[in-house]
């Protein structure tokens, strides 16, 4: 029985096991997303999840323990200086990725100069869910499997404000289903609907008199009444 013994072993030493979390955290940290096997990224889950609770505080000790537990700091977004790099994974959907030429090389192709890691978790991340108390990460099955020991893969990402009712891609069979019931449902309604156009009446006007006689002259009376004075 393992009664009390936190976390998966994954089969790996606990150097290897230690070092693997890390890697995969930062890797999150960089892109915002990683595509993994569900029991590392259960297994990444709640470390993730502690260092960015820690980066909402912001203060140094904080930091100090972030860095402890990150193995140290390191330089991040080396990879947007490679020509492999797909141009989709230039745009970052979850915050801003730093410039090109923030990163140094020497004169051997050493990184001489690179964004930190530690300072780019408590920039962006950390701010980024100040009001959020927890919950800062989803993992979203891919309904595929790796090819050699038929591994779940899934996703890994930070919780965004992004909308839709899937982040996965298609909709689901049971999603679907129910949006043709939902449009079908409409469709009848709208048929069944009684055609109550009221149609406009013109306007009434009223009708005028021609054989009305024209009234008397005020003038005239007014004229022969002062000559009779007179």
């Amino acid at each position: 029985m393992r009664h009390r013994v936190y976390g998966k072993k994954l089969t790996r030493t606990s150097a290897h096991r230690k070092a693997m979390l890390r890697n995969l955290a930062a890797g999150l940290f960089e892109h915002g997303q990683i595509v993994t096997t569900m029991p590392k990224a259960k297994a990444v889950q709640p470390f993730v999840e502690r260092i960015i609770t820690l980066a909402r505080r912001g203060d140094l000790h904080s930091r100090r323990l972030v860095t402890a537990r990150m193995g140290g700091d390191r330089r991040a977004f080396v990879w947007l200086t490679e020509e492999k790099t797909p141009e989709h994974k230039r745009e970052n959907p979850f915050f801003d990725l730093p410039d090109e030429d923030e990163i140094e090389f020497n004169r051997y192709g050493e990184v001489r100069k690179a964004p930190s890691l530690i300072k780019h978790i408590f920039d962006n991340i950390g701010p980024r869910y100040q009001d959020r108390p927890g919950g800062y990460t989803r993992i979203v099955k891919l309904g595929t499997h790796r090819i050699g020991d038929a591994g779940e893969k899934v996703i890994l990402q930070l919780v965004g404000e992004e909308d839709g009712p899937e982040l996965g891609g298609n909709l689901s069979r049971r999603r679907q289903k129910a949006d043709r019931r939902t449009a079908f449902a409409a469709s009848l309604r709208k048929s069944s609907k009684p055609d109550t156009k009221v149609e406009e009446k013109p306007e009434e006007t009223a009708p005028v008199n021609e054989d009305k006689p024209a009234e008397p002259d005020n003038t005239e009376s007014s004229d022969t009444g002062e000559t009779e004075s007179e």
